[in-house]
């Protein structure tokens, strides 16, 4: 970079929400580069259970989810890798939880929530029947292979003339200029999309805004069942975890209830859910833990508790795990999204939750919207 090549957009970090600003800016005949500091598409991006679960966002989180679902099906096609328009289901094994279910669905509506009889949802899901009430199905919802779709779109994205520079790091930055490892680029504006890395470039608004690593148990298995699990698959455990649910009149009572039950489960920060793969394995999460540096180590109590749920859910003994390992992603306390501009044309755009893969294709159109059409976004801000 001896010669500071300039571009129109400089996007710091090749993960998902940073590949979707690069997208986005492409779309608008812009000349783009994105840097990273790692040789590959790696970190969130990849660790997760790949599965767009749109319906269950509210506020503007929900906005920017469903506007990025056509782009998500679009790159589908464009980059070559797998989607599915499967749904999710969500199982309900006590009243509560179908009371919570019933409540989504007169606020959503039937095109968004199909409530199911307790008779309905075992005849589609290959679950244990004992304490099965009910549950719903969340037509709207996608999934894509966690495992291919971002390095896909960063293969297609270099195809059309982006420029990547991998094993490069971002060291600091000025209005218009961007210094790396490898020296300086010229941008117009500046994307900084590092997800947890952001309190090593902008400590100030990480500090400010309480930013932390979250880092989770996830496991990928085999499991004996009666018939292939169709969808993404949630549990009362996800009622407590999504914001779509947070204000609904009954969902303190299903927290109570299944803190009582499961006190070892509280430190864990549990969420019970299925992502059933192409290939017939299973997703299998996950746990949070959150701390400013995320510790290497993890106990097995967070993939025995994976274990034995998935066990009593679909009544089976004999489970294969074929990998583990440790997500991490960016957490902050009080808000989803972290946007900020702490300079002339430098943006900072982190999610400051678990719903990187679901919200990125909609926050980068409006993310990009908003540098280059300030007065006119016609996407979520």
């Amino acid at each position: 970079m001896r010669n500071q090549p300039t571009y129109d957009v400089v996007v710091i970090g090749a993960g998902i929400v940073g590949l979707a600003h690069a997208y986005h800016a492409m779309n608008r005949g812009l000349s783009v580069a994105v840097i990273d500091h790692a040789d590959r598409v790696a970190g969130a991006s990849v660790q997760n259970f790949g599965h767009a679960c749109i319906t269950a966002q509210s506020g503007t989180a929900l906005d920017y989810a469903r506007a990025g679902r056509r782009h998500w099906l679009d790159l589908s096609r464009k980059a070559g890798f797998w989607s599915a328009e499967t749904g999710t289901f969500c199982v309900a094994r006590h009243d509560d939880e179908l009371a919570v279910m019933q409540e989504f669905a007169n606020a959503r509506g039937p095109s968004q929530v199909e409530l199911l009889s307790r008779e309905q949802i075992l005849a589609r899901l290959p679950i244990r029947t004992k304490g099965v009430t009910g549950g719903m199905y969340l037509p709207t919802d996608l999934q894509v292979d966690p495992r291919r779709a971002a390095p896909s779109i960063a293969r297609w994205l270099e195809s059309r003339g982006v420029e990547f520079f991998w094993r490069t790091a971002a060291s600091g930055f000025e209005p218009g200029v961007v210094h790396t490892s490898r020296g300086d680029l010229r941008a117009g504006t500046t994307f900084v999309t590092v997800n947890y890395d952001i309190d090593r470039l902008f400590p100030e608004p990480a500090l400010r805004e309480g930013l932390l690593r979250c880092r989770l148990h996830m496991l990928r298995a085999i499991l004996p069942l009666s018939s292939t699990l169709p969808a993404p698959l949630f549990t009362g455990w996800s009622l407590l975890r999504y914001s779509g649910f947070e204000e609904l009149p009954s969902t303190r009572a299903v927290a109570h209830r299944l803190q009582q039950e499961y006190p070892g489960y509280v430190d864990l920060d549990l969420h019970q859910m299925y992502t059933p793969q192409p290939d017939g394995s299973i997703l299998i999460g996950d746990t949070h833990v959150r701390e400013v540096s995320a510790s290497p180590f993890q106990s097995e109590a967070g993939f025995d508790a994976l274990i034995e749920r998935a066990q009593d859910l679909f009544g089976v003994n004999d489970i294969e795990i074929t990998e583990r390992w440790q997500g991490i992603y960016c957490s902050a306390p009080d808000s989803d999204f972290l946007l900020e501009e702490p300079m002339d044309r430098v943006r900072i755009v982190t999610v400051t939750t678990g719903i990187g893969m679901t919200t990125s294709m909609g926050l980068a159109e409006a993310s990009v919207a908003r540098a280059f059409e300030p007065d006119g976004v016609s996407v979520p801000a």
